[in-house]
Parts: C-alpha cells; sequence; structure tokens
C-alpha cells in the first residue's frame, strides 16, 4: 500500500475539537517566533518540493532549468525509492545530482512524522536520525531548512527546530512581506487540494513582486496526472514563467535567508 501523505483526521468532528484545532494553529502562527525585516531592492521567489517524489526533479528540476532557478528538495530519507501517493520517491543517487545541478536539500523528518499528532521527543528524534542518514549517504551536504509535514507546526515543536535549523517553511498560501518568522515561513501549494489557478498566481507574484516579499512555493509530484499534493509540468512551468518575468531573483531557501540574514 502507498505511504499515506494524509492529515490524520480528528478523533470527534465536535464545535471543541475544531476550537482546539484553530487554537493549536494560532499558537504555532502567534508565538514562538524569530522575525527578520525582508528588505532587498528584488523581491526573492523560492520553489519548493514535499518529499521528493522522482518527477519532482526529472519534471519539476528541468523546468525550473529553463529560468535559470534552483529549487529546495524536502525529504524524509526513510523514504527514498518508496511508493506513495504523490509518486515514487527519489533514490540517494537522484539526491546527489539535484545537489550537482545547484539545488537544495532540506529536512521533513525520517518518518515523515505530523506533529499535531507526534509526540515533541519522537518528532525531535526522527528530525536527529534524517540529519544523521543524510550525512551518511551524502556527507557532502548538510539540511539547513526544514518543512513541516501534513498538518504543520506544533508550537513546542517549532521552538526546538529554531534552535537547529536556518529557517522552517509551513504554508498559508501568501508571501512573507516586511518581515518573516524564520521559525514559520509562509508559503503557497501549487496543488490540487488548494484549487489555486493562475489568475490567484499571478496576482500574488505581482504583489510580491511590488511589495518587495519573499515568495515561496510549495507542491510535491510534477505530472500529467498528479497527485492532489501535486501539479502538472505545465502549471508549474507557468507558475515558473510568471515569476521570471516579475524580475524576482529565484532563489532556494537556504540561499534566500542568506541574503537576507545580517551578517555577524
Amino acid at each position: 500500500m502507498a505511504f499515506s501523505l494524509e492529515e490524520p483526521k480528528m478523533p470527534a468532528r465536535s464545535l471543541t475539537a475544531r476550537a482546539a484545532r484553530k487554537l493549536r494553529r494560532l499558537s504555532a502562527e502567534r508565538l514562538g517566533r524569530r522575525m527578520v525585516p525582508i528588505e532587498t531592492s528584488v523581491p526573492i521567489i523560492s520553489f519548493t518540493f514535499d518529499d521528493a517524489p522522482v518527477t519532482a526533479f526529472t519534471a519539476g528540476g528541468t523546468i525550473l532549468k529553463q529560468f535559470g532557478a534552483r529549487a529546495t528538495y524536502f525529504v524524509c530519507l526513510g523514504l527514498l525509492g518508496q511508493e506513495t501517493e504523490a509518486g515514487t520517491i527519489a533514490s540517494a543517487a537522484d539526491l546527489a545530482r539535484a545537489l550537482e545541478d545547484g539545488h537544495e536539500l532540506g529536512c521533513h523528518t525520517f518518518d515523515h512524522l505530523d506533529a499535531w499528532y507526534t509526540s515533541s521527543a519522537k518528532f525531535m528524534a526522527s528530525v536527529a536520525r534524517n540529519r544523521e542518514e543524510l550525512c551518511r549517504i551524502l556527507p557532502q551536504a548538510n539540511f539547513k531548512s526544514f518543512a513541516y509535514p501534513k498538518s504543520g507546526a506544533k508550537l513546542s515543536i517549532k521552538s526546538a527546530l529554531g534552535n537547529i535549523f536556518v529557517c522552517c517553511r509551513g504554508g498559508g498560501q501568501e508571501a512573507n512581506e516586511g518581515g518573516a518568522d524564520l521559525n514559520l515561513l509562509k508559503a503557497c501549494f501549487l496543488d490540487r487540494r488548494t484549487g489555486t489557478d493562475g489568475e490567484f498566481i499571478r496576482a500574488l507574484v505581482d504583489r510580491n513582486a511590488a511589495r518587495r516579499g519573499w515568495l515561496i512555493f510549495a507542491t510535491h509530484d510534477v505530472c500529467a496526472n498528479p497527485s492532489r499534493y501535486g501539479c502538472t509540468p505545465g502549471f508549474l512551468e507557468e507558475v515558473a514563467r510568471c515569476a521570471h518575468r516579475s524580475g524576482a531573483l529565484l532563489l532556494p531557501i537556504g540561499a534566500a535567508c542568506a541574503r537576507l540574514l545580517p551578517v555577524n
């Protein structure tokens, strides 16, 4: 059976359960922040792929290369080679080639864990295992960034991750403007779940250009018949072309952080 990317369901869909879910999300968004100003004369756009399915490299990477862009691939090394709802996950050789092509690798836990339904100790152990496995299979690489799988951030885990990674990416379907929480960067998902279309993307890219912000795009697989977590090659190419035409710097997550963070 394919590995599931689905968010676990709450035991009960009562008003109390929904209120608890909302409170958990708000606390993660508003507390435990590590804010930095976004001060750049040129807007920035980053492309990211979660779980690193093979098509994110073969199709996604090829499309981005046309526009001079490099991506950040958030990997769960415990899933390498497995079949998931987003397709076959990349191999160690695929990751090595991505590094050679100038892409970045980010951490996504070793086991694709959901912070909302995992103890902090177990979650952080999976993060540590992912880093150890990267050192074993690709000793020349390191994880500078992190992306939260499934439901997103939990406050206790968000704070702990902030002590390990330069930045951590979430969702939210908006850009980082004026300032950014490095422990929970906003991102726009390009997938069938969100129903994001070209009109929305153009407006978001234009706004990012006008406000000189940092816009992060995220998806999973890239193929003609994508999972509900992915997108088609045509749509990704449309987004990449729009990003390129906006005059934004097209940088991976780590490179964007390096540009924005003050030099000590």
